[in-house]
């Protein structure tokens, strides 16, 4: 997860002077307000709290232990109800259960189908906390903070006593942190949202039969000031706006796995938008980040309660306020999963492009992408 959002607080005012622009254009989907996608941060945030008391309960088992100990060490996320389902020991069985049970409240607080599969994960802190971890330290067990800016966690060990860490500091005790599978949760949630917004009724335009243009990203790069030590990696996406070929706003999801942390330049020679899909040669992209909380059903009803008042007058109208608007209150506190915006790209855009906010920029081109 990313720390970009200790930016995005200092933006709100400008963020709002953004979203002010559409309020008259969505005065009347307020009057049935949509659900909360921030609503999931609770439900996800006491789950991960939980297991994290669970794992560290079983731990007492030596054997289970020294098992999830070479799982961990790699520095890879490890699934840790697979893990215990396929290990000998009551006590991991114990925790096979629990974190089967806190999968499924977590995907249903997340509005995502079971077939996402299972999202709780279990890593290491800190790269650092491998040597004192095959010392035979015995390691803590901390859910990881929703909020970039905590300046405490709450870690458990085998006993079930609570110690309190400096999340600004990376403990010498080796700590196991539990997170959620973002990479899998947003490409649930992306065919959530594809599905929603882009909406059955909306079909691309013909294509030539050669092909159809398209604009791709040649290179993007997020900006932040500093990166918590229990943060692992962010995983973003891009909301493409715009007017279908019937005249109907459609947004389409855009997956951007490869957009790890900030300060690092990306060159995934990516198409970002399909042309064949909009009427006019105009689209927007809002930049979000995954942040573990997010309820996609409810995300993609509050954005389609507003962009349906949205009607087409025959000339491109820019929709990143709109969507910006569809975004409730809450998701401006503490840890919004908005990061940049950029209006009006034409299909003719190319070169350097930042970000409406200034903590984004990206490279473009067109690209012909042939049938051929």
């Amino acid at each position: 997860m990313s720390t970009i959002s200790t930016l995005r607080v200092g933006a709100v005012g400008a963020v709002l002077a953004l979203v002010m622009g559409a309020a008259a254009q969505t005065a009347s989907a307020r009057a049935e307000a949509p659900p909360q996608p921030g609503r999931a941060h609770s439900a996800v945030q006491a789950v991960e709290e939980e297991t994290a008391r669970a794992v560290a309960a079983s731990l007492g088992d030596a054997a289970w232990r020294d098992g999830l100990r070479a799982a961990v060490r790699g520095g890879a996320e490890v699934d840790p109800g697979t893990l215990a389902s396929h290990a000998s020991g009551t006590a991991a069985h114990r925790l096979a259960a629990s974190v089967a049970e806190g999968n499924a409240r977590v995907l249903a607080a997340k509005g995502l189908d079971a077939a996402t599969g299972p999202l709780l994960r279990l890593r290491l802190g800190d790269p650092s906390m491998r040597a004192a971890l095959d010392a035979g330290t015995a390691p803590w067990v901390a859910a990881a903070p929703a909020s970039d800016r905590a300046t405490t966690l709450t870690a458990y060990d085998a006993r079930g006593r609570a110690h309190v860490l400096d999340a600004t500091q990376v403990p010498r005790q080796p700590v196991y942190l539990v997170d959620l599978d973002v990479t899998r949760a947003l490409a649930g949630g992306a065919e959530i949202l594809r599905r929603t917004l882009g909406g059955a009724a909306v079909r691309p335009q013909a294509a030539a039969a050669d092909g159809w243009w398209g604009t791709k990203i040649d290179a993007i790069e997020v900006s932040d000031d500093e990166e918590p030590w229990f943060k692992g990696a962010a995983e973003m996406y891009a909301l493409v706006t715009g007017f279908g070929t019937d005249g109907k706003v459609r947004v389409d999801p855009v997956d951007m796995p490869y957009l790890d942390y900030d300060g690092t330049v990306y060159r995934p020679n990516q198409i970002l938008v399909n042309w064949s899909n909009y009427k006019y040669d105009l689209a927007d992209v809002v930049l979000m980040e995954e942040d573990g909380s997010t309820n996609y059903q409810a995300l993609a009803k509050a954005i389609a309660a507003v962009l349906l008042t949205v009607t087409d007058q025959g000339a491109y109208i820019p929709l990143v306020n709109a969507v910006l608007d569809a975004i409730p209150t809450e998701w401006w506190t503490d840890d919004p999963d908005y990061v940049d915006s950029w209006y009006t790209l034409a299909r003719t855009s190319s070169g350097r492009l930042n970000g409406a906010r200034g903590n984004g920029w990206m490279n473009v081109s067109p690209y012909w992408v042939s049938a051929f």
